[in-house]
């Protein structure tokens, strides 16, 4: 039950920023802080946790979940666990995150602390307060922004004290993919969420139109890494991303031919693992150069 609150899937979208932005600072020839980096990969985990009970919570408030909802942890209609215990819950990660956001802070920068602090509170407002990011169209453009540019950069960062270019623009792919997750589960909800009064992308540009987006998202986070090998401001080991190309085939694919929310289930799965195997292949290729060649 625990388990399935956090939503474990979709932790592959912090997971994988953080080992993205180490690698890029090991390959700029910087020596890396194990422990730093195990502190940001912890908090950086519990806070998508708990951003995902928030989203529990606030959905269940709003009349939005029920025991027939797919793609939830159903801890509340389903288990019957006091929606008050999630929120309890959520708060303790954010507390353990920001034990571990001032050990960050205290071996790199202060102003890491206001960096976090504002991602924390983004997580936050994903789907509380009066105005909830998700319930916005704004949605994937926030979260990739924030968990896929944004950890990356904070996970380089820690390690260099610095923001390099080539750090900006190894970024980029994780941005569009961390959106693309957040594109993917709206394209799953859409029927839901039209009826709870959620104004998504994927509302808006219609079912069609947002899964056509959703291969420009995959198109482009691939285009991208090519281009940089191709301008020679990447090693050709970065091509080996392309090993995860079947990952999003199958995502879109399912989007094409399925509607029905648990019939698309495995296309959100799909779209979460291109982010993990995207990221990781990413630093894997960078890694084998640095280290080989």
């Amino acid at each position: 039950v625990w388990w399935h609150l956090m939503r474990p899937h979709t932790l592959t979208a912090s997971f994988a920023p953080v080992l993205l932005g180490t690698a890029i600072a090991a390959v700029e020839g910087y020596e890396l802080n194990l422990w730093m980096f195990l502190a940001m990969l912890v908090a950086s985990l519990l806070i998508q946790a708990a951003t995902n009970m928030f989203n529990e919570y606030y959905d269940f408030k709003r009349g939005l979940d029920n025991e027939n909802s797919v793609g939830i942890g159903g801890t509340i209609v389903r288990h019957g666990v006091a929606p008050s215990t999630i929120m309890a819950i959520a708060l303790s990660f954010y507390g353990i995150a920001l034990l571990l956001g001032i050990y960050i802070c205290a071996m790199s920068s202060w102003w890491i602390a206001v960096v976090g602090l504002v991602c924390m509170l983004i997580g936050y407002l994903y789907t509380g307060g009066p105005y909830s990011i998700a319930y916005s169209p704004f949605g994937e453009l926030v979260s990739g922004t924030v968990m896929g540019m944004g950890i990356v950069l904070i996970a380089f960062f820690i390690q260099t004290k610095t923001v390099t270019l080539e750090a900006v623009l190894l970024s980029v792919p994780s941005m569009i993919l961390v959106g693309a997750i957040m594109l993917s589960n709206n394209i799953r909800d859409i029927v839901g969420d039209t009826e709870g009064g959620r104004k998504t992308m994927a509302i808006l540009v219609g079912r069609h139109n947002a899964v056509y987006i959703l291969s420009l998202f995959f198109i482009v986070s691939y285009l991208w890494i090519v281009g940089l090998v191709i301008i020679e401001d990447i090693t050709y080991w970065a091509l080996i991303v392309l090993l995860s190309i079947p990952k999003p085939i199958k995502a879109i694919d399912l989007f094409r031919h399925k509607k029905e929310p648990l019939e698309v289930m495995p296309a959100m799965k799909f779209t979460a693992q291109t982010n993990t195997m995207f990221g990781f292949l990413l630093a894997v290729g960078l890694l084998i150069s640095y280290l080989f060649f």
